[in-house]
């Protein structure tokens, strides 16, 4: 099976990172990858592209790098996309600390907005609905949470509600700027 096809998670992709010498966290190029997808179909070249000069280097160290990175963008294309609404951000998961959990969001959401402000003119934003209107105005509060928290149970709760509020968010984008895509049930639809 190609790795292409595999299911990726913070640690694979961060792990490639490692490879290629880079000790940065992959959160922040998942936002940007996220909001690229929503805003104009960033394409598998352009993101290959945008994670080496992230890297600092010209092209993935190996065949097997560029299938992890490129299994990254189809993953995340695939679940923005579904009518499951499954996607999830690329963060660190429960084996990392709650502070780190909670810096990979802080990440995930500056790469995320750094797309939003840069791709997103006033006309474009003046299309979208007011919930999605409001709901990215929230995540630019979201780029300054606070990191140094202790692992406690209203903690992760909190976090837990923040993650969630960032995924929705990227996903009502994608869902705005893709018309039909998903194809997810209506409510008024006839009952057979």
């Amino acid at each position: 099976m190609s790795l292409i096809n595999e299911r990726q998670d913070f640690s694979d992709v961060a792990d490639v990172f490692l490879l290629h010498g880079s000790m940065q966290s992959p959160a922040f190029l998942d936002g940007r990858l996220s909001g690229l997808l929503a805003l104009r179909d960033v394409t598998a070249e352009a993101w290959l592209e945008e994670v080496c000069l992230s890297l600092g280097v010209e092209q993935p160290r190996d065949p097997a790098s560029a299938e992890r990175l490129l299994g990254w963008r189809r993953q995340t294309l695939e679940a923005l996309s579904a009518s499951d609404l499954n996607y999830a951000p690329l963060l660190p998961d429960e084996l990392f600390s709650l502070a780190e959990q909670a810096q990979g969001l802080k990440e995930w959401t500056q790469g995320f907005m750094e797309v939003v402000e840069d791709v997103a003119d006033e006309t474009l934003r003046e299309r979208w609905s007011k919930t999605l209107q409001e709901a990215i105005d929230d995540l630019a509060g979201l780029v300054q949470i606070e990191t140094d928290i202790d692992d406690s149970p209203e903690n992760e709760n909190d976090l837990f509600a923040l993650t969630e509020h960032a995924r929705m968010a990227a996903m009502l984008l994608y869902t705005e700027q893709h018309p039909g895509m998903p194809q997810v049930e209506q409510s008024d639809a006839p009952v057979h």
